[in-house]
């Protein structure tokens, strides 16, 4: 296993994330014998960073996870848990749940933390994560009254966390704007994979993090199971480049080639899985240049990205002014995904960020260096948010 430092800590740099135990029958709940399994071997082989997260598994996964870990030394692995304001807001005084989890009794972020301790049955959290930092969660971990970041280094100091960061679906700009709001933090987690890299635009997520010298952890290396089995022309490219070599064993080296990636989360399923990332991880392996550069061409045919640059041009012309290469870029990921984590940057605009209040003159599309139809990938756009709304 490979080990890499975090501060005093050393870290295995293959992390267990138990967002994808195993179940009895699709979407059952924990198959505690077969996850069992698969955690204590891991353990067994040198893992020793552990994820989990208050509402995986229905709330299942931290006291599965705390049965499991209790057994094992406490000071040979690491516990990571989240506090999940992306699902609460905060108005008039009040906390409260929402979205999935809105049916659920009122707590306070100090509720959950004491229960989520509890539930995991260990006296401190050895990693403490804001869980999805995004569009429309800022407003509730930044809020100065409620105070939930001020609340969690309180327990810092205390020694009920040992280190405190955040996880983080939102877009570049806005982890940004959080780190500059606050400099507290130690890590973050974020989704980042070879085809993230330009489709979510991951390479600048990671690059802010590295400049802040916030260590990254990255969740979703391939992305659900897609980035392990490509489309047959893009598997073949890759097959071609090294044929002893699984399709998902592409996603873990391009990880590796990035200094700043601290530890790689796979939310392993089967002992099939966890043996071949554990294999991955015996030893460096990153990607060179030129395979870098394969993976590129395999991401432009699987995602047929509309070819923005951000170069601003556009933006210069625009009377209504749009910030257009972000609206390209979530264009590019919603048209690939579907609504995915756009819904987070898109439910957090005014009516004259979207793209329906493009004009469609044509003063963009006449300056853009690229030739880019913006108008009708605007008008596209706004035509594909307008579907999912009707269609809920």
């Amino acid at each position: 296993m490979i080990y890499k430092p975090f501060q005093e800590l050393k870290l295995s740099a293959l992390g267990f994330g138990s967002m994808r135990l195993p179940t009895a029958g699709k979407g059952g709940p924990i198959d505690e014998v077969k996850a069992r399994e698969l955690v204590e071997y891991a353990y067994e082989q040198g893992i020793n960073y552990f994820d989990t997260a208050y509402r995986y598994h229905e709330g299942e996964s931290e006291k599965f996870m705390g049965r499991v870990l209790s057994e094992l030394p406490r000071d040979s692995w690491y516990l990571a848990s989240k506090m999940p304001g992306h699902m609460m807001y905060y108005r008039n005084g009040r906390v409260g749940f929402s979205g999935y989890l809105s049916s659920m009794a009122v707590k306070t972020p100090r509720e959950i933390f004491l229960e989520q301790l509890e539930k995991c049955r260990v006296d401190y959290f050895d990693f403490y994560l804001l869980h999805n930092l995004c569009e429309t969660s800022y407003d509730f971990y930044t809020d100065e009254d409620l105070a939930v970041v001020d609340y969690l280094l309180q327990q810092k100091k205390a020694g009920w966390i040992r280190h405190l960061g955040f996880s983080a679906h939102g877009r570049a700009e806005t982890i940004e704007r959080f780190l500059n709001w606050r400099d507290d933090f130690e890590f973050a987690q974020i989704q980042l994979n070879y085809m993230d890299w330009s489709l979510q635009d991951a390479k600048r997520k990671y690059e802010i993090l590295t400049e802040h010298g916030i260590p990254v952890m990255v969740m979703e290396p391939c992305r659900g199971g897609r980035l392990a089995e490509l489309p047959p022309q893009a598997g073949a490219m890759l097959k071609k480049a090294r044929p002893e070599d699984t399709i998902a064993s592409w996603a873990f080296r391009f990880l590796q080639s990035l200094s700043n990636v601290q530890v790689v989360l796979s939310g392993m399923t089967t002992m099939e899985q966890l043996k071949e990332n554990l294999t991955l991880f015996s030893r460096e392996d990153p990607t060179t240049p030129e395979e870098r550069a394969l993976l590129e061409k395999v991401v432009g045919m699987m995602a047929d990205l509309v070819p923005c640059t951000g170069c601003r041009y556009c933006m210069e012309e625009c009377p209504q002014g749009l910030d257009i290469p972000k609206l390209i870029s979530m264009y590019n990921e919603l048209k690939h995904d579907g609504m995915g984590t756009v819904r987070f940057t898109l439910d957090a605009m005014t009516p004259g960020e979207l793209p329906g209040a493009c004009l469609g003159c044509g003063a963009c599309r006449r300056i853009c260096p690229q030739g880019i139809d913006i108008p009708g990938i605007l008008k596209d756009f706004a035509q594909r948010i307008q579907n999912h709304s009707v269609n809920g």
